[in-house]
């Protein structure tokens, strides 16, 4: 039986059996444990996001394009989470250790595009859409390379037998299973989250001059002859 449905099962018990208030019981070993890591999830996970969105910010200077780059990590927890349904596998500790993996794993391939693609605009003078277009060729073999490796290297974790297999199985139906999804996906939607942003950065930026540098005429001072 799945940790989870164990641990529900109890506390169903423990109510069933109307135990005295001055009577109270807890988890302890891996139940604690799990309990602990559904309760500290979405701190653990937002605190990841957030730690990895300033480094990228100060790497790229940007507030826009560190959106980019984590844009391709909801596709591989999709993936994760379809991996382990198919495998019927529960969502336990080892898998969310899993998913939070696939943060450090995933992102570098929007990593190797936007790096190239902004070089290129700011270096070659570039427009963003030849920038882009030129990254997701020039970086489409690195991109492969990476991703194939981190696969066949989380391979073992599912094929493994023997002794703790079925701890380590989860973690590596998580990597393998968000590292394709996401692989299928980032290709196609990372180049048009890219130029999505950067049209909005555009827009911010003209109606931010014409906010606070309104034209000579506006103010009633004429042109210089």
């Amino acid at each position: 039986m799945a940790l989870s449905d164990a641990v529900a099962a109890i506390q169903q018990m423990q109510q069933r059996i109307a135990m005295p208030s001055a009577v109270h019981g807890n988890f302890s070993g891996t139940a604690q444990a799990f309990q602990t890591s559904l309760a500290s999830e979405p701190f653990l996970i937002l605190a990841a996001l957030a730690a990895v969105y300033i480094v990228l910010g100060i790497l790229y200077e940007s507030y826009i394009h560190p959106i980019t780059i984590l844009s391709t990590l909801p596709s591989a927890g999709v993936g994760a989470v379809l991996a382990l349904m198919i495998f019927h596998t529960d969502l336990s500790v080892i898998a969310i250790i899993g998913i939070l993996l696939l943060i450090g794993i995933v992102k570098k391939n929007a990593i190797l595009m936007v790096d190239f693609a902004l070089e290129a605009e700011r270096a070659q003078g570039m427009r963003p859409r030849e920038a882009i277009y030129q990254a997701c060729l020039l970086r489409f073999r690195p991109i492969i390379m990476t991703t194939a490796a981190a696969l066949f290297g989380a391979l073992p974790l599912i094929l493994s037998t023997g002794m703790g297999a079925e701890l380590r199985r989860p973690l590596g139906i998580t990597i393998v299973g968000g590292l394709i999804f996401s692989q299928a996906l980032t290709l196609y939607t990372t180049p048009v989250v890219y130029l999505y942003f950067d049209r909005l950065r555009e827009l911010w930026e003209s109606r931010h001059r014409q906010t606070f540098f309104p034209p000579k005429a506006a103010l009633g001072v004429p042109d210089a002859i």
